[in-house]
């Protein structure tokens, strides 16, 4: 096996896509709700959804073109250096996480400047899994019913895909988070 299909074997074998030289990842603007490091989680409306015991390890925020498939603003997590509440930023969407959330799909989508590694693949989805069972902990606490979990990876383009554009209609979640 020579060098470069090893390490196609090795992208592969971790869950990225083998994409080649050619691959365009998506661009969207993302509005950041939850700075690198902060312990505050609002959502799309800019209410506190609930205050962390643990910092934020990324930035966390929403695209808001795009409606997810649970009715709210679809998420996008950020990669990089700490970004100020309220920041608009346009970036690439690399990949995405699908999370179910009460027994809804809730799709982040993971963005950065560069392509990701294996690092930064393992880094989200580590954070996912544990944000999964604190998440399902809080809806439990909550009495929120439904299945709660970290489902995995999957192409950005795909979770765009399943979203649908925000219209002038949208007036915020159906429901509350």
């Amino acid at each position: 096996m020579s060098k470069e299909s090893g390490a196609r074997f090795e992208r592969r074998s971790r869950g990225a896509p083998d994409r080649g030289a050619s691959f365009h990842p998506p661009s969207v603007e993302v509005v950041v709700e939850v700075p690198r490091g902060s312990f505050l989680k609002r959502g799309s409306t800019g209410y506190v959804d609930f205050v962390s015991p643990l910092p934020c390890p990324f930035n966390y925020g929403s695209v808001p073109n795009y409606i997810g498939l649970e009715g709210d603003l679809l998420d996008a997590l950020v990669l990089g250096p700490r970004l100020p509440f309220g920041a608009r930023i346009r970036t690439k969407a690399w990949g995405a996480v699908t999370l179910m959330d009460r027994g809804m799909t809730d799709d982040k989508l993971i963005c950065s400047d560069h392509p990701l590694d294996a690092k930064d693949r393992h880094r989200v989805l580590r954070f996912f899994h544990f944000y999964a069972a604190c998440k399902g902990l809080l809806n439990w606490l909550r009495r929120q019913p439904g299945r709660t979990a970290c489902e995995g990876w999957c192409e950005a383009a795909h979770a765009i895909s399943r979203a649908r554009p925000r219209d002038e209609a949208w007036q915020g979640p159906r429901i509350g988070f």
